[in-house]
């Protein structure tokens, strides 16, 4: 699978297609984008020939990169990217993507599940999967995110996921995790900020609800967002209902953007993100 960025001109996707024709690999599936800035994405699936490897491909794209002045990133499509899961106390998300994982919904294998409270290690390791327990305190955060990052290394982690985790992460760790960390929350940022969201909204009466997933940066939820997911409510909802809604929502946001970035159908374009479905 190759996926592709550049200041758009006419010709690329000749040079592409042809690039692979030459090569024999057959092309499966091609989708293309051009921004209102005038950046070309492109992103191909792809078949290669007896004796063609991703590695060989890659090395062999840098001529044509150069060329076009393009960005580009080979993968395996057949490799299941390794998750490492991140969680606080609230496992609606947790167990949502090891559900999927599981049933082969997701294309991606977990490597490990991390939490700065204990409260689902025996349903994580009941599953087979190593759980760390990493309390943290205000004093204790550069070292408990030094530990996490140690993980993300060892288990050669390609993509860590927020799953309702409630730390705000530090600036060496969103930096290292750059394009390569996903958090869910509420989109009723930045209106309902802090404790019991759900109630405040049902106090001001919403009639839509919804959840937010993007990908972590320094700034506290100003990241590239990926997906969103909404949901109508009135009157009849109790504060209670929305909260088990709003579960429902943040599940399925963030699942499709984990899917998304698994299947490297995401590419990043600045502050935005421009997806291939």
């Amino acid at each position: 699978m190759l996926s592709l960025s550049c200041p758009d001109r006419v010709g690329i996707i000749h040079a592409v297609s042809g690039f692979l024709a030459a090569r024999d690999v057959n092309i499966e599936e091609s989708q293309q984008f051009v921004s209102p800035g005038g950046r070309f994405f492109m992103r191909v699936q792809a078949t290669l020939p007896a004796g063609c490897t991703v590695p060989a491909l890659r090395d062999e794209v840098g001529s044509l990169a150069t060329r076009l002045e393009m960005a580009y990133e080979v993968h395996d499509a057949g490799r299941k990217p390794r998750l490492l899961l991140l969680v606080s106390r609230l496992g609606h998300c947790l167990n949502d993507l090891l559900y999927r994982v599981r049933v082969g919904a997701l294309h991606a294998e977990v490597a490990a599940v991390a939490s700065n409270h204990p409260d689902f290690g025996e349903l994580v390791t009941s599953l087979g999967v190593a759980f760390h327990y990493l309390p943290v305190t205000p004093d204790t955060r550069g070292e408990q995110e030094g530990r996490i990052l140690e993980l993300v290394r060892s288990l050669d982690v390609d993509l860590v996921v927020l799953a309702r985790y409630m730390q705000i992460l530090g600036p060496q760790m969103t930096g290292e995790l750059a394009g390569r960390a996903i958090n869910i929350h509420h989109s009723f940022l930045p209106s309902f900020k802090g404790a019991r969201p759900y109630h405040q909204a049902y106090a001001r009466g919403v009639k839509l609800i919804g959840a937010t997933a993007h990908y972590v940066t320094a700034a506290l939820d100003e990241g590239p967002i990926i997906e969103q997911e909404v949901a109508r409510v009135d009157h009849s909802h109790s504060p209670e209902d929305l909260v088990a809604i709003g579960r429902d929502i943040e599940c399925a946001a963030l699942a499709r953007a984990v899917g998304w970035h698994v299947e490297h159908r995401i590419m990043l374009n600045g502050a935005t993100t421009v997806v291939f479905r």
